[in-house]
C-alpha cells in the first residue's frame, strides 16, 4: 500500500531573482506526526538505509504525475541510474533533504512563483513500508514507528499537505495487530485473576471447619 505523508520542514528557493534552486526536507526523523486518527507516527533514523539505491524517485508538484516531473533521481541499483539524476537526495541527522533546479517549463515557473508568493512552503512524500512497530503510549494514543521503508516513490512540493487532509492513507494492519495483542493480553490477565481467585477460595474452603 502506497502511503503519503506531509513534512512541515519548509521548502524554500534560494535567494536571488534569477535563482531556480529549490530545496527542502521530504521527511524528518524522530518527529511525531499530527494525529492521524488515533495514531501518531515517527520515522526511525535507520529507516532509509539501502532504500534510496533501489528507488526511482520523482519530484512532482502536488503529487500530480500527469503534469510531468520537476526532477528525478534513479537509485544506484536502478537501471540507467547514471542518466538524468536531476534530483539531489541526501540523508542527514534531520531527515531526507532534497534539492533541484526548477526546470525552464511552465511547471517549473509555477512552482517558483508559488514559492515566492508563499502559496507553497511544505513538502509531502509517497512510500511503502517494509517494517514498522506499533505500541501504546501513556496518553492512550497508538504510536507507529517506521523502522524500514520498502521504497520511496516521490517527493512533492504541495499546496495541501497529506496530514491536513480529511483522510490519511495509513496501513493499519499493524494497528489491528496491536489491538488484537492488547485484547489477548487483557483476556489472559482476566483468566489469571479468575484462576487466582478460584485457588484462593479453594484454599479458604479447606480451612473452614
Amino acid at each position: 500500500m502506497i502511503e503519503r505523508r506531509f513534512c512541515d520542514k519548509c521548502i524554500t528557493r534560494s535567494a536571488g531573482d534569477d535563482s531556480r534552486r529549490v530545496e527542502g526536507y521530504a521527511l524528518v526523523f524522530n518527529s511525531l506526526s499530527r494525529d492521524l486518527g488515533g495514531v501518531v507516527e515517527q520515522i526511525d533514523p535507520h529507516a532509509l538505509v539501502g532504500v534510496l539505491e533501489n528507488s526511482d524517485i520523482k519530484c512532482w508538484l502536488n503529487h500530480d504525475a500527469s503534469r510531468g516531473a520537476l526532477a528525478r533521481c534513479r537509485g544506484a541499483n536502478v537501471p540507467q541510474a547514471e542518466a538524468g539524476n536531476s534530483l539531489e537526495l541526501e540523508v542527514d541527522d534531520i531527515g531526507l533533504r532534497y534539492a533541484f533546479d526548477a526546470p525552464n517549463t511552465a511547471l517549473g515557473d509555477e512552482l517558483l512563483e508559488s514559492l515566492r508568493r508563499g502559496d507553497i512552503n511544505q513538502s509531502s512524500f509517497a512510500f511503502t513500508v517494509k517494517e514498522d512497530k506499533w505500541e501504546r503510549m501513556e496518553d492512550g494514543m497508538a504510536r507507529r514507528t517506521i523502522l524500514k521503508f520498502d521504497r520511496l516513490y516521490d517527493v512533492s512540493p504541495v499546496y495541501d499537505p497529506a496530514y491536513l487532509g480529511t483522510s490519511v492513507e495509513l496501513d493499519r494492519r499493524g494497528y489491528d495487530e496491536l489491538i488484537a495483542r492488547e485484547d489477548a493480553e487483557k483476556r489472559a490477565a482476566d483468566e489469571a485473576r479468575k484462576a487466582e481467585l478460584a485457588e484462593y477460595f479453594d484454599e479458604l474452603e479447606k480451612l473452614l471447619p
